[in-house]
């Protein structure tokens, strides 16, 4: 099997530029998608989050690029569908940085909450790439203003994904306007249900490729703390939010408002604090990112849109104040900390009465989560069963054996603002949270020790 891209056949201009970026060798799902593309199969691909796999269908795609179209017309020779407008961001900036070496490459990114008339613009013109959320591909589907007759290749990245967001009717008009020779490349987490039935009827005799799942375990430290109620799970966050080893921090909410209040709450108390959710416009959404990049935010709360696209190597602790809705989601969320060689600490909260769905997360996963308790704060309430996986480790608050980002929670005392406090819930952005954007609130309105 090859080691190297070279191997792969790719031709000089993507060598080169996986070479400039500091690509050293495929990964298991690239060494296995990016030839069978070539070949102009169309593939059905299982694959995790962080596999490689926006290079093993990006990169046969720009190799069929390469050849100038014979067809007329100023329509997408490809086209990338994504779940998310962040997925989709980064998946065009990945087609930038493969394709540098490419200057007749023209690409697209069309998502909802940004401008129409920067899309529009880019349409009037002949376009190699298009990446889109489905909707918003819709919306300028209805206009008439995307031809699809020079269609060659589409791409459903997170297929299973799309389809959890309620997309399917979506998906099933887009692909009708393409035409029935294109190559269909699939990417989903599995294949199990209606992903599946849809698989099967968009693609032809497709090459199913299984990568197995990769444990990450060395890199990313889990932990499970069980509380009695949102007071409680209060307490445990402000605990461990004041750990001294936080570089930054995303806390993932189930809901948008929750995500709100608790930022609003946070910031009050005193951290550089933001949330990040779906109904945000799209230029705040960029900003916020672009203030956790540049380290002007420490904590982020954002709701599972941020699982996907964000890759901060600086995120040291990742913390599930709600659980996830989905079990995959857990793995997605988890993978924003232990970036780029780093160790990380994953924390998740569960109410006493969501045993249930610790153990469809850890069926998921295969493997029990570490329990553990904090001295003086342990849950009171107890369970309908005792867990079967390993016992309980308890953590004195004295700080002889409290767990921060390597095992060892900061035993510093805490103080907290004055006028801290959490505020009530609202399902807008509040003028709170609003003023936070600007960048003299952030780096240095950090907590007290």
């Amino acid at each position: 099997m090859p080691l190297s891209f070279s191997d792969l056949n790719l031709q000089s201009p993507l060598l080169n530029a996986l070479i400039t970026a500091g690509y050293e060798k495929p990964t298991p799902v690239q060494l296995e998608s990016i030839p069978a593309a070539m070949a102009n199969q169309d593939l059905m691909v299982s694959a995790q989050t962080g596999s490689g796999k926006t290079a093993a269908f990006l990169l046969p795609t720009l190799q069929k690029l390469i050849k100038r179209s014979e067809k007329p017309g100023k329509g997408p020779r490809a086209l990338v569908l994504t779940p998310t407008r962040e997925l989709a961001q980064q998946v065009e900036k990945n087609a930038q940085i493969y394709g540098k070496n490419m200057p007749w490459l023209r690409s697209a990114t069309l998502v909802g909450g940004t401008s129409f008339g920067q899309q529009i613009r880019a349409l009037s013109r002949p376009i190699d790439l298009i990446v889109a959320t489905p909707g918003r591909l819709m919306d300028h589907m209805r206009q008439g203003r995307i031809d699809f007759s020079r269609l060659e290749v589409l791409i459903l990245d997170e297929a299973d994904r799309m389809l959890d967001m309620g997309f399917i009717e979506d998906i099933e008009t887009i692909v009708a306007a393409t035409p029935t020779e294109r190559q269909t490349l699939l990417f989903s987490a599995t294949w199990d249900g209606m992903v599946g039935k849809l698989a099967q009827k968009l693609t032809r005799e497709p090459q199913k490729i299984d990568i197995a799942r990769e444990e990450k375990q060395g890199k990313i430290d889990e932990q499970l703390l069980y509380c009695d109620d949102i007071r409680h799970k209060n307490r445990l966050l402000d605990y461990i939010l004041r750990d001294t080893s936080i570089d930054q921090a995303v806390i993932f909410t189930a809901t948008k408002a929750m995500s709100e209040q608790l930022a609003d709450r946070l910031y009050d108390n005193g951290f550089s604090a933001n949330c990040l959710h779906g109904d945000m416009p799209q230029g705040w959404r960029n900003r916020t990112l672009m203030d956790l990049r540049k380290g002007r935010i420490k904590i982020l709360v954002a709701t599972d849109v941020a699982a996907r696209g964000i890759d901060v190597p600086s995120i040291t602790h990742v913390i599930n104040y709600d659980l996830p809705k989905q079990a995959e989601d857990y793995v997605h969320r988890i993978g924003r900390t232990g970036r780029a060689g780093r160790t990380g600490l994953a924390i998740t909260f569960a109410e006493v009465n969501e045993y249930v769905k610790v153990h469809k997360i850890e069926r998921y996963l295969n493997r029990k989560l570490s329990e553990q308790t904090i001295e003086g704060m342990e849950p009171t309430r107890k369970r309908a069963s005792k867990p079967t996986g390993k016992g309980r480790r308890s953590f004195s608050s004295n700080g002889a054996n409290n767990p921060g980002r390597n095992g060892n929670w900061s035993n510093k005392k805490r103080r907290t603002n004055a006028d801290g406090g959490q505020k009530s819930g609202s399902n807008r952005i509040s003028q709170t949270n609003r003023s936070r954007h600007t960048s003299t609130r952030s780096a240095n309105n950090q907590p007290k020790h």
